[in-house]
Protein backbone atom coordinates (compact mmCIF):
# COMPACT_ATOMS: atom_id res chain seq x y z
CA UNK A 1 0.00 0.00 0.00
CA UNK A 2 1.41 3.38 -0.99
CA UNK A 3 1.57 6.54 1.07
CA UNK A 4 -1.90 8.01 0.55
CA UNK A 5 -1.36 11.49 1.95
CA UNK A 6 -2.13 14.40 -0.40
CA UNK A 7 1.16 15.56 -1.92
CA UNK A 8 2.87 17.70 -4.52
CA UNK A 9 6.24 17.26 -6.14
CA UNK A 10 8.68 19.20 -8.24
CA UNK A 11 11.66 18.19 -10.37
CA UNK A 12 14.68 20.51 -10.30
CA UNK A 13 18.06 20.63 -12.02
CA UNK A 14 20.95 19.78 -9.72
CA UNK A 15 22.16 23.38 -9.44
CA UNK A 16 18.99 24.66 -7.75
CA UNK A 17 19.53 26.13 -4.26
CA UNK A 18 17.55 23.53 -2.33
CA UNK A 19 17.79 25.44 0.93
CA UNK A 20 15.90 28.31 -0.74
CA UNK A 21 13.19 25.93 -1.96
CA UNK A 22 12.77 24.45 1.52
CA UNK A 23 12.84 27.88 3.16
CA UNK A 24 10.12 29.11 0.79
CA UNK A 25 7.99 26.07 1.64
CA UNK A 26 8.60 26.68 5.36
CA UNK A 27 7.57 30.33 5.06
CA UNK A 28 4.35 29.18 3.40
CA UNK A 29 3.44 26.94 6.31
CA UNK A 30 4.97 23.59 5.33
CA UNK A 31 7.03 21.90 8.05
CA UNK A 32 10.40 20.28 7.39
CA UNK A 33 8.92 16.90 8.33
CA UNK A 34 6.52 17.20 5.38
CA UNK A 35 9.41 17.50 2.90
CA UNK A 36 11.28 14.65 1.24
CA UNK A 37 14.21 15.14 -1.14
CA UNK A 38 15.50 12.63 -3.65
CA UNK A 39 18.86 13.72 -5.09
CA UNK A 40 20.91 12.14 -7.84
CA UNK A 41 23.96 10.14 -6.71
CA UNK A 42 26.41 12.71 -8.19
CA UNK A 43 24.66 15.70 -6.61
CA UNK A 44 26.82 17.77 -4.24
CA UNK A 45 24.64 16.65 -1.30
CA UNK A 46 25.48 13.03 -2.11
CA UNK A 47 29.17 13.97 -2.30
CA UNK A 48 29.00 15.66 1.10
CA UNK A 49 27.40 12.53 2.56
CA UNK A 50 30.00 10.21 1.05
CA UNK A 51 32.93 12.39 2.10
CA UNK A 52 31.68 13.13 5.63
CA UNK A 53 34.30 11.93 8.06
CA UNK A 54 34.40 12.93 11.70
CA UNK A 55 38.06 11.91 11.87
CA UNK A 56 39.04 14.23 9.02
CA UNK A 57 41.55 16.88 10.10
CA UNK A 58 40.25 19.49 7.63
CA UNK A 59 38.12 21.45 10.11
CA UNK A 60 36.70 23.97 7.62
CA UNK A 61 35.54 21.28 5.19
CA UNK A 62 34.20 19.23 8.11
CA UNK A 63 32.26 22.22 9.46
CA UNK A 64 30.57 22.72 6.06
CA UNK A 65 29.72 19.01 5.93
CA UNK A 66 28.33 19.09 9.45
CA UNK A 67 26.17 22.11 8.62
CA UNK A 68 24.78 20.42 5.48
CA UNK A 69 24.13 17.14 7.28
CA UNK A 70 22.47 19.02 10.15
CA UNK A 71 20.17 20.77 7.68
CA UNK A 72 19.31 17.51 5.89
CA UNK A 73 18.51 15.75 9.15
CA UNK A 74 15.78 18.32 9.87
CA UNK A 75 13.85 17.28 6.75
CA UNK A 76 11.26 14.50 6.71
CA UNK A 77 13.40 12.30 4.46
CA UNK A 78 16.37 12.49 2.08
CA UNK A 79 16.94 9.69 -0.44
CA UNK A 80 20.04 9.25 -2.58
CA UNK A 81 19.43 6.34 -5.01
CA UNK A 82 22.14 3.69 -4.76
CA UNK A 83 23.80 5.52 -1.84
CA UNK A 84 21.63 5.94 1.24
CA UNK A 85 18.91 7.83 3.05
CA UNK A 86 17.85 9.80 6.14
CA UNK A 87 14.34 9.53 7.50
CA UNK A 88 13.09 11.73 10.31
CA UNK A 89 9.31 11.70 9.79
CA UNK A 90 7.33 8.75 11.10
CA UNK A 91 5.01 9.00 8.11
CA UNK A 92 7.93 8.72 5.67
CA UNK A 93 9.50 5.93 7.74
CA UNK A 94 6.31 3.92 7.52
CA UNK A 95 5.76 4.65 3.81
CA UNK A 96 9.34 3.90 2.80
CA UNK A 97 10.70 1.11 4.97
CA UNK A 98 8.37 -0.27 7.61
CA UNK A 99 5.55 -1.67 5.49
CA UNK A 100 5.34 -5.41 4.97
CA UNK A 101 5.58 -4.85 1.20
CA UNK A 102 8.26 -2.16 1.56
CA UNK A 103 9.75 -1.48 -1.86
CA UNK A 104 13.17 -0.47 -0.61
CA UNK A 105 14.87 2.87 -0.93
CA UNK A 106 17.98 2.74 -3.00
CA UNK A 107 18.64 1.62 -6.51
CA UNK A 108 15.10 1.29 -7.81
CA UNK A 109 11.89 3.29 -8.13
CA UNK A 110 10.35 1.57 -5.11
CA UNK A 111 10.82 4.59 -2.86
CA UNK A 112 8.65 6.72 -5.13
CA UNK A 113 6.04 3.97 -5.39
CA UNK A 114 6.03 3.90 -1.59
CA UNK A 115 5.27 7.62 -1.62
CA UNK A 116 2.23 7.09 -3.84
CA UNK A 117 3.53 7.47 -7.40
CA UNK A 118 2.38 5.03 -10.06
CA UNK A 119 5.07 2.53 -11.09
CA UNK A 120 5.37 4.26 -14.49
CA UNK A 121 5.78 7.75 -13.00
CA UNK A 122 8.15 6.45 -10.34
CA UNK A 123 10.45 4.92 -12.96
CA UNK A 124 10.32 8.04 -15.14
CA UNK A 125 11.04 10.40 -12.26
CA UNK A 126 13.82 8.29 -10.81
CA UNK A 127 15.45 8.20 -14.25
CA UNK A 128 15.27 12.00 -14.30
CA UNK A 129 16.72 12.24 -10.79
CA UNK A 130 19.55 9.85 -11.65
CA UNK A 131 20.39 11.77 -14.82
CA UNK A 132 20.57 15.27 -13.48
CA UNK A 133 18.30 16.36 -10.76
CA UNK A 134 16.45 16.61 -7.54
CA UNK A 135 12.89 15.68 -6.69
CA UNK A 136 11.22 17.66 -3.91
CA UNK A 137 8.15 15.92 -2.47
CA UNK A 138 5.79 17.73 -0.10
CA UNK A 139 3.28 15.71 1.92
CA UNK A 140 0.31 17.97 2.57
CA UNK A 141 -1.98 17.75 5.56
CA UNK A 142 -4.98 18.76 3.46
CA UNK A 143 -5.84 18.34 -0.21
CA UNK A 144 -6.29 22.07 -0.78
CA UNK A 145 -2.67 22.63 0.33
CA UNK A 146 -1.41 20.44 -2.55
CA UNK A 147 -2.11 23.19 -5.05
CA UNK A 148 -0.32 25.75 -2.88
CA UNK A 149 2.71 23.47 -2.58
CA UNK A 150 2.73 22.84 -6.34
CA UNK A 151 2.60 26.59 -7.04
CA UNK A 152 5.53 27.19 -4.68
CA UNK A 153 7.53 24.44 -6.37
CA UNK A 154 6.88 25.99 -9.79
CA UNK A 155 7.72 29.49 -8.53
CA UNK A 156 11.04 28.26 -7.09
CA UNK A 157 12.17 26.82 -10.43
CA UNK A 158 10.77 23.31 -10.76
CA UNK A 159 10.93 22.14 -14.37
CA UNK A 160 7.99 19.83 -13.65
CA UNK A 161 5.54 20.28 -10.79
CA UNK A 162 2.30 18.44 -10.11
CA UNK A 163 0.14 16.95 -7.42
CA UNK A 164 0.04 13.20 -7.10
CA UNK A 165 -3.64 13.24 -8.06
CA UNK A 166 -2.83 15.15 -11.26
CA UNK A 167 0.13 12.86 -11.97
CA UNK A 168 -2.09 9.78 -11.58
CA UNK A 169 -4.72 11.26 -13.92
CA UNK A 170 -2.06 12.07 -16.56
CA UNK A 171 -0.65 8.53 -16.32
CA UNK A 172 -4.10 7.05 -16.85
CA UNK A 173 -4.74 9.20 -19.95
Amino acid sequence: MAFNTPAAYGMYPDDIPLQHVVQTLNQSGFDNEQICLMVWPRHHIASVMREANILNSERKKNAMSEEMIGWLMKLGAVIIPTAGFFIRSRAFLHALVMRKDSPGLCGNSGALVGLGFSRRDAERLEDQVCEMGVLVYVACTEKDRMTKAMEILRRTGASEAATLERAAAQAAA
